[in-house]
């Protein structure tokens, strides 16, 4: 599903350059659930940023689905991004203008969902995250672990192929956090892919591999053994 082939990401100055990413080599496979895992700096958001399409590699390879991401026009990728990937950002990224519903509402506008049926699936979205109460607020009159709860909401409302959650449940109380993973564990288990940035050790059980960065390097790449039942 995913291939990156010896990826860089650099930013020059007048007399060096300085790597954020350094010769990655990886590929995930469609139904997997991966964590990466690295010290601050070690390049984790920009690996991330780079598999959703948000950013170009500086050198390298990226094929999502056998297509050549790194030869794509803006116009190509952006609808990618749309059809293919839920994003969970670290910082929220919610629209402050736009009400708990209509934030959560949105990728479905993008994607071209018909009225009701976008009624229906924000509403039981809503319920399962126990914020009907809260559909007509906008992100200011939220905490910081509602704002995150909604985020996770419009991550996963369109069923995406690939979920890339970067410290997803960062900003939550443990238990919230707990319920999140559960959630990412189900729609693991339905068949979608998942990509997590994460510090927790725990958080890295609910995934079945887990690759360490170090200095824009993968330095280790885990897989869990599959406990027959």
């Amino acid at each position: 599903m995913i291939k990156l082939k010896n990826v860089d990401k650099y930013v020059d100055s007048r007399f060096q350059r300085t790597f954020i990413l350094k010769g990655i080599d990886l590929e995930v496979q469609q139904g997997e659930f991966v964590t990466i895992m690295g010290p601050s700096g070690a390049g984790k958001s920009s690996i991330m940023n780079i598999i959703g399409m948000l950013d170009e590699p500086s050198q390298g390879e990226y094929y999502f689905f056998d297509e050549p991401v790194h030869k794509m026009k803006e116009r190509k990728k952006s609808e990618m991004h749309k059809h293919y990937i839920g994003f969970i950002f670290q910082a929220y990224h919610l629209i402050d203008e736009l009400t708990v519903y209509e934030n959560i509402e949105t990728p479905l506008l993008y994607k071209g969902v018909k009225g009701s049926e976008r009624k229906s699936m924000v509403a039981e979205i809503l319920d399962r995250f126990q914020m009907v109460a809260k559909k007509d607020l906008f992100p200011e009159q939220l905490s910081g672990g509602q704002q995150q709860l909604v985020g996770v909401a419009r991550a996963i409302i369109g069923q995406p192929k690939l979920l890339l959650a970067d410290e997803p449940t960062g900003n939550l109380h443990s238990e919230q956090g707990e319920e999140i993973m559960d959630i990412f564990k189900k729609l693991n288990e339905e068949g979608m892919t998942i990509i997590q940035v994460t510090h927790s050790e725990k958080n890295a059980e609910y995934g079945n591999r887990t690759i360490r960065l170090v200095d824009g390097a993968v330095v280790s790449d885990e897989r869990k053994e599959q406990v027959k039942s």
